[in-house]
């Protein structure tokens, strides 16, 4: 399944209330809650965490990707966050991060977790699209992007 098929609106927060690297994993994990999409908020938060503990998912160019694996899920799930005004999620280059795509997947799977990744990589190549997606301000704006031809 391509990433595209996973950014519903139900998925999105946009933006972000959150300030800090913690809170934003947080705060994306409760929609993962709230669209009924995890069994385990404490589970995947933890997993999540420690996952940062091995070192920063902040990439360059302004992308976070917090990732981890949990029997929370049952398949590739996915949690996309915008901050406009950028959040220090001591990302590789030292830039505020602003987009935040927050991958979970069962335990057993290692496939479709790296092709999300791929997807993401491919996507974010975009300046125009990056600047694009940054500044979208509803859920549906952001789905009709990945959605584009």
């Amino acid at each position: 399944m391509a990433l595209v098929d996973l950014i519903r609106p139900e998925v999105i927060k946009v933006p972000l209330v959150s300030s800090t690297k913690p809170e934003v994993i947080r705060e994306l994990v409760e929609v993962l809650r709230d669209a009924g999409k995890i069994s385990d908020v404490d589970l995947v938060y933890d997993a999540l965490m420690k996952r940062e503990s091995l070192g920063s998912t902040g990439l360059e160019q302004g992308i976070a990707v917090p990732h981890a694996k949990t029997p929370a899920v049952n398949s590739l799930t996915v949690a996309l966050g915008i901050s406009p005004k950028g959040i220090d999620f001591q990302a590789i280059d030292g830039e505020a991060s602003k987009l935040f795509f927050l991958l979970l997947a069962p335990p057993d799977q290692s496939g479709p977790h790296i092709e999300a990744l791929a997807d993401i990589a491919r996507l974010t190549k975009s300046q125009a699209f990056f600047r694009t997606l940054a500044s979208a301000t509803t859920p549906d704006e952001v789905v009709e992007l990945f959605t584009e031809d």
